[in-house]
Formats: C-alpha cells, structure tokens, sequence
C-alpha cells in the first residue's frame, strides 16, 4: 500500500513598520508573537519595510498575510481592516515604499508565482518618536492575532 504524504499548506506572516514609531511598528511587533508561536507551516518575518528581495520569500508558500498600521483621526470609528489582495498591475515605485500588492506583482513577474494573499491594517493614532503603543492600537494587537488565527483555522 502507498501512503500518501499530504504537504502542509506553507504559509507566511510578514508583518512591517517602524518600531520607533509609536503605533508604525505593530505590524513588526504582531509578527514577532506569531513567531513565537513556533508552527511548523508558519513562517513569520518582522521587517522594517517592503522590499522586492522579500519576492522570494513569497513565491515559496501558498498562503501570505502582510500586517501593518492604518492612521485613523477618529478612535469611535477604528476598526481592524482584513482584505484579500492580489497583484498591482501598475509597478511603479519599487524603492523605498512598497506597498502588499506591488509586491505579489514582483513575485508574479519574477516566479510565476502569487500566493492567496491578505492585508490586515491595524488602526493606529500615534506615530510620535516612541516603542510604546497607543491604547487604542494595543488594544487591537490581541484582535488581529485572534483574527490570524481564525484566517488560518488554528485553535
């Protein structure tokens, strides 16, 4: 008899941000914790920023979640933003900011490759000098992480 070996579905974090930034590093910081979580099939990165050497990163795993912090002016409205992404036909400015969907675009372009993709934006307030989290943004860090979990069916 064969036995079948199942491949496990691969998946990537890539959470990004300034961390002396105030609220700018919750991406970074999310990432850090799924790190710790030590998931066979989870690989997760905390970068400063987007850059197209990441293409490679991508192009090796079936699913990719990117996190980073959204400005909000108004706290009664934030709310955490989760939404499914695919390439950005439109390559413009692959320097400095790059943004999730540039990204999927460089890694179709060079690996014929784009993995099913989610963008979580975190709502933040502060982007003074600062490695403290607002409150409104520290009381989100615990949401998205629950919402990663319930993305990738993990108890």
């Amino acid at each position: 008899m064969v036995e079948l070996i199942m491949k496990k579905n691969e998946i990537l974090i890539i959470g990004y941000g300034n961390t002396l930034r105030g609220d700018d590093g919750v991406g970074y910081k999310i990432a850090e914790i799924i790190e710790q979580w030590n998931i066979n099939n989870i690989t997760s990165l905390a970068v400063h920023q987007l850059t197209p050497d990441l293409a490679e990163n991508i192009a090796q795993v079936d699913t990719i979640i990117f996190i980073d912090a959204i400005p909000i002016t108004d706290v009664n409205t934030a709310k955490l933003e989760i939404k499914t992404i695919s390439i950005n036909r439109k390559i413009n400015n692959l320097a400095h900011h790059n943004n999730p969907e540039q990204l999927l675009s460089v890694t179709q372009a060079i690996y014929q490759k784009v993995p099913k993709a989610y963008w979580i934006l975190v709502p933040a307030i502060n982007f003074n000098f600062s490695e403290d989290f607002s409150s409104i943004t520290q009381k989100y860090v615990s949401l998205t992480l629950e919402n990663i979990k319930d993305i990738l069916s993990i108890k």
